[in-house]
């Protein structure tokens, strides 16, 4: 078996811990909207997006107009676009059909995880085989957990979709990234300010925790190295 493709496994594994719950999520407000587990099976493999899968349930369950429902996907999906051109660089020699392949298995998680590595990595590299990796087990993770998430119907309620599986799925996402005292320092702080500041008006305590955060980065890192600034 590719190296690569074992190594973009391996380090998918912790992300894991966010993708399983999520989508055992998607699955049961999928139940709850009225779609039959064969429908949720379709939609999970069709779409494999859980942010807009979710969107879709809530506006399902209101009654409201499919184009709305195209619509409000299609906007939540557009990160993707720029997802795809970030990666393209690494993968834009392979064929129209292996590219087609890998732009329908893309996600938050498989991104992050091989963007991460293809950048930081110092030796060589098969991109094709690393990001199948990553992409193929969390694809697998996540259309078995729909399926469990689906059979246990309404004994998980749909509510604690947002609430705690996206954000965790990030978490592990950013403890990958975490590798020296800037990136952790930044972490932290943001984090803590994030929590502190929740209470403000429009959203504006994550706007404060994020200039901070980076602040605090790039002080760390100043004072890391000193002899740079003495210039």
């Amino acid at each position: 078996m590719n190296k690569d493709f074992v190594e973009g496994a391996r380090r998918s594994l912790p992300i894991l811990i966010g993708v399983i719950p999520f989508a055992m999520i998607s699955g049961v407000a999928a139940v709850s909207v009225g779609l039959t587990l064969f429908e949720t099976m379709g939609m999970s493999v069709l779409v494999f997006a859980g942010a807009s899968q979710l969107a879709v349930f809530q506006l399902m369950g209101t009654g409201s107009p499919w184009i709305i429902m195209v619509l409000t996907a299609w906007v939540v999906n557009v990160r993707f676009m720029m997802y795809s051109a970030t990666l393209a660089p690494y993968l834009q020699k392979l064929s129209t059909w292996q590219k087609a392949v890998l732009a329908y298995m893309l996600s938050d998680q498989a991104f992050g995880v091989s963007l991460s590595h293809f950048v930081m990595t110092k030796q060589e590299v098969d991109h094709r085989w690393f990001y199948f990796g990553s992409a193929l087990l969390i694809w697998v993770a996540w259309q078995i957990s729909a399926i469990v998430g689906a059979l246990l119907g309404s004994l998980i309620p749909a509510s604690w979709g947002f609430d705690f599986a996206f954000p965790l799925s990030f978490m592990a996402l950013m403890f990958a990234s975490l590798r020296d005292r800037p990136t952790v320092a930044a972490a932290l702080t943001g984090g803590t300010i994030a929590v502190l500041a929740k209470g403000l008006p429009y959203n504006s305590g994550l706007v404060l925790a994020t200039f901070l955060g980076i602040a605090t980065g790039y002080l760390v890192e100043s004072l890391k190295s000193p002899q740079g600034t003495q210039q």
